[in-house]
């Protein structure tokens, strides 16, 4: 932490507060007993003195640098207000886009009637987001990580509202093609958004706070699925005897949401910086000053494919999220079946489970703050997902929609509670890579397996019924479960900021870190 005041006010950021940081003491980058010699660069001693010293790691000289190289110096970390504004206009502009995600597939019967076209191509709305994210995704975090946060904010809500724009041209029947190629171009801004989450958490807040803030990024987008399901239904009703009629209320809901995307994305240039003047944690800190030419966006890949528990998860996340994805798209259809006429309900439904899902997010992303314990309890909430999902299978036809609405808030608290468990366990076993890197893989797979399961379960509910599908769903989900609970905890990220770092910045394996960790920073030697 900066002591000078008067430096601080000089440099204009007298609207910082500082972050909780820990003080460092003086160390010489070698375990207990080691000496130091007193001479630059830090070297050991020789042990019987014919041995040739060691050089210190580059990230145990940045930590010392960071301190200034004396005796109880601390870390230069503070918190920015402007934290806030960025979260928030982030959330936003995630959430347009994923309202006009949905859009489209909530109602699946008014769109395939509009536009005279199967319930298939309805469904190809949605799963062009799918396929588009797919072989951009690498284009994208290469992009992040090479020109920056700022750049790749600004495309994702610069090509939202174009899109947005583009289907205010598509309101006639014989106009499928294009609402299609509006809706691939929101698909292509998806990708520069879904991987931000993680991102802005780490290099904007601290480590206190890192876990909610990636929630509430991510609840962004989820409350634009809410809405989604919940306001189409009220704003387009089916009136397949009025297509004049139909078209004039496409309009309002398109026109508004092309307004609205635009006026986030003048507000996301106004906000958006690409890092706080200080870092917020000792992680950052160490990121920070290591030089640019050190890093290498190929090895980095490279890195995280020789990751084991990496890849387990990124399979087990694919699975529960191409779930969701799917669910999501085909709830109306697996609704109309069995209550026919219930769009608006249908609507409500969706927007119950996703509602119940932010609620779990934000609730997960405290206890993980509060207790670290990312292994356990996203092995937890993998399991209550599965029961859910099989609950909500065999109940969807019983014929009270109460019960829909309750079984599909359970479903939802869990399954879409889970999204940013996802994410931030990522950023912990892959620490110290991209946070955008592991992010877009990780929503890589959930593309893929969403594009595969909804086909497969639109098939089997078109052809047998919904319950076929949700059991399909279920036992990939089973397959998850298995995989999550073959994990590593290796929480690499949360040892750095705990004062528990190696000269290879890998962190001691922790399960469950529950207990409070020393504040000083220890730089262990892999000697």
């Amino acid at each position: 932490m900066v002591e000078d005041g008067g430096d601080e006010e000089a440099e204009g950021e007298s609207g910082e507060m500082p972050a909780a940081a820990a003080p460092l003491q003086r160390c010489n980058g070698f375990l207990p007993g080691k000496e130091a010699a007193g001479g630059p660069g830090g070297r050991a001693a020789p042990a019987d003195g014919g041995e040739q010293p060691a050089p210190a790691a580059p990230e145990a000289e940045a930590m010392l640098a960071a301190g200034g190289g004396r005796p109880e110096a601390r870390l230069e970390t503070r918190l920015s207000r402007r934290r806030l504004a960025v979260l928030a206009v982030f959330s936003c502009y995630s959430l347009v886009n994923a309202f006009q995600w949905i859009q489209y597939s909530i109602l699946s019967n008014v769109f395939a009637g509009f536009y005279g076209v199967s319930f298939t191509q309805i469904d190809w709305l949605s799963m062009v987001y799918m396929v588009a994210y797919v072989p951009l995704i690498l284009p994208a975090t290469w992009l992040l990580d090479a020109r920056g946060l700022r750049l790749t904010a600004l495309l994702g809500a610069g090509l939202n509202a174009l899109g947005a724009w583009l289907k205010c041209g598509s309101l006639a029947p014989q106009r499928y093609p294009l609402t299609l190629a509006a809706q691939a171009v929101c698909a292509v801004a998806q990708v520069f958004i879904l991987g931000l989450p993680s991102r802005i958490a780490s290099v904007w807040f601290g480590p206190t706070e890192v876990s909610t803030a990636c929630a509430v990024a991510v609840l962004g987008n989820q409350l634009g699925t809410a809405i989604g399901f919940l306001l189409p239904p009220v704003l387009v009703p089916n009136t397949p005897n009025d297509i004049d009629l139909m078209a004039h209320n496409i309009g309002i809901m398109f026109y508004g949401t092309a307004i609205v995307s635009t006026l986030l994305f003048f507000l996301a240039g106004v906000v958006f910086e690409e890092k706080p003047k200080y870092p917020p944690s000792h992680s950052q800190a160490v990121l920070q000053t290591k030089p640019p030419e050190d890093y290498s966006y190929k090895q980095s890949i490279i890195n995280l494919f020789k990751n084991i528990p990496f890849i387990l998860l990124l399979i087990s996340y694919g699975i529960m999220t191409g779930a969701f994805y799917s669910v999501s798209t085909l709830l109306n259809q697996m609704i109309v079946t069995h209550y026919e006429g219930e769009e608006v309900n249908a609507g409500r439904i969706g927007l119950t489970l996703v509602v119940a899902g932010m609620v779990g997010s934000i609730i997960c992303g405290l206890w993980l703050d509060y207790t670290k314990t990312y292994k356990q309890t996203t092995l937890i909430v993998y399991i209550l997902s599965f029961i859910g999902l099989l609950v909500f299978t065999f109940t969807l036809d019983l014929g009270y929609l109460i019960v829909v609405f309750v079984t599909g808030g359970v479903l939802g608290f869990f399954m879409t509670g889970y999204l940013p468990l996802g994410f931030e366990f990522a950023v912990e076993i892959t620490y110290p890579e991209s946070e955008g890197t592991s992010s877009g893989l990780l929503n890589a797979s959930a593309q893929i397996f969403g594009i595969v399961f909804t086909l497969v379960q639109g098939k089997l509910t078109t052809d047998y019924s919904p319950r076929a599908g949700n059991i399909f769903l279920c036992a990939w989900i089973f397959v998850g479960i298995i995989l999550t609970a073959l994990i590593k905890s290796d929480l690499r990220r949360h040892n750095v900021n705990s004062g528990i770092m190696n000269l290879d910045v890998k962190a001691v394996p922790v399960d469950s870190p529950v207990e409070p960790e020393s504040t000083t920073l220890k730089i262990q030697s892999a000697l």
